[in-house]
């Protein structure tokens, strides 16, 4: 018996021709999206990277803008059983600082701890396995002795650390400086009316991953234990930072003698360079 001819074109297969036209059409579909999923792969990985860089700079600046903040020098250098504080930075490169503060806070219960503690930042080589560039190290000791950059304990503040840089504001004479010392005859025991923090930390380049791009982040923090700038003209005035002075009472305005007024300034005043960036 003979099968019609409408169903014999019913059973054939595709030809040749449609098989490689659909093979065609899958494989270019396939290289658009690995394409497609590789430029979004790599484009998360920069966004990490540079989200992993401010979020370490961030958390660097805003310990050390805490702590300086609080520095202090004490008044009591008479005594016998009282150590002598000190704030001392140096203009090395990169730079180096150590002070007394009150920031310190204590972790666990019951623990023979005040807001005292000695503080020191530095930078140091790593292998390379550990940072690309430097890294910026936090020493911090509970006891506040004769030895202001030893003992205690160290932890990295920052990774792939380029350039770390400060300057200070020295109140009397209304300049920034880029070193200090209050056991030298410049500053003695005195401690500056601001500190300018200058951070460079470096992360590959998305284009070419054989070099580092540096991204500047800079921050000034006013020292509350510090005496307000000396006005230039006398009878009052702004200093650099925009706080109000009062040489008539030796205080601050508004009823708050030798503290800081309300609404600070957080920001560097006009002037400031930030370190500069580009690759490497």
């Amino acid at each position: 018996m003979r099968v019609p001819r409408a169903h014999r074109h019913r059973r054939r297969g595709m030809t040749l021709i449609e098989v490689l036209l659909a093979i065609s059409i899958l494989v270019v579909m396939s290289t658009v999206g690995w394409a497609t999923l590789t430029g979004a792969i790599e484009l998360n990985e920069v966004l990490a990277e540079g989200d992993a860089t401010a979020r370490g700079a961030r958390a660097a600046l805003g310990r050390l803008r805490r702590e300086l903040s609080l520095a202090y020098l004490t008044p009591n250098r008479q005594l016998a059983a009282t150590y002598q504080t000190v704030f001392v930075g140096r203009n090395d490169d990169p730079d180096e600082l150590w002070f007394a503060t009150l920031a310190h806070k204590r972790l666990y219960r019951n623990s023979r701890e005040c807001d005292q503690a000695e503080i020191s930042v530095w930078v140091d080589r790593v292998p390379d396995e550990v940072s690309e560039d430097d890294v910026l190290f936090h020493r911090e000791s509970q006891r506040i002795d004769q030895y202001p950059d030893e003992d205690g304990r160290v932890m990295p503040l920052a990774y792939d650390v380029q350039t770390f840089n400060l300057r200070y504001l020295d109140g009397r004479r209304f300049e920034w400086v880029d070193e200090w010392d209050s056991t030298g005859a410049d500053t003695p025991y005195i401690l500056p009316r601001a500190v300018q923090v200058g951070l460079v930390l470096t992360r590959p380049d998305p284009e070419r991953r054989n070099r580092r791009i540096e991204t500047p982040f800079v921050t000034t923090v006013v020292v509350e234990a510090a005496d307000p700038v000396q006005p230039l003209l006398g009878g009052g005035g702004l200093d650099p930072l925009g706080i109000q002075n009062n040489s008539a009472t030796g205080g601050m305005p508004g009823g708050m003698p030798g503290g800081m007024p309300r609404g600070m300034p957080g920001g560097f005043p006009g002037g400031a360079r930030m370190p500069a960036g580009g690759g490497r």
